[in-house]
C-alpha cells in the first residue's frame, strides 16, 4: 500500500511543479546616443521594463495611447508590464527614436 501512496504523491507533485507560475524579470533597455537597445524586446504580464539613459539629453519611453515612462538625463525609469499585446513607443522629444514590446500572456 505504501508504493501505491507514494506514486499518487509523485503523481500530485509532478503536476504542482508544471503549474506553478513563472518569476516575473526586468529587462534593461538601454538608451545611448539616440537609441533603445535592444530596440525590441519580448516580455511576459508581470516583467519589468528599465529603461536606463546613458544620454545627456532627456528621453522618455511613450507607448501612443499608454504609458509616459520619463527617462532623466543619465537615470532610468521603469514600468510594469499589466497587459499582453503588442506595443510601439517613441521618445517624446526623439520622435526617430523607435523601440517595440511584445507581451505575452
Amino acid at each position: 500500500m505504501l508504493p501505491a501512496r507514494s506514486a499518487v504523491l509523485t503523481l500530485f507533485l509532478g503536476a504542482a511543479a508544471v503549474a506553478a507560475p513563472s518569476r516575473a524579470e526586468t529587462i534593461e533597455v538601454t538608451v545611448d546616443r539616440l537609441v533603445y537597445t535592444p530596440a525590441e524586446i519580448v516580455a511576459k504580464v508581470g516583467d519589468e521594463v528599465e529603461w536606463v539613459n546613458k544620454d545627456a539629453l532627456i528621453h522618455t519611453a511613450t507607448i501612443k495611447g499608454g504609458a509616459d515612462v520619463p527617462l532623466p538625463a543619465k537615470k532610468s525609469g521603469r514600468l510594469l508590464l499589466q497587459e499582453a499585446g503588442s506595443f510601439d513607443y517613441i521618445c517624446r522629444y526623439h520622435p526617430n527614436m523607435k523601440g517595440h514590446i511584445t507581451v505575452r500572456p
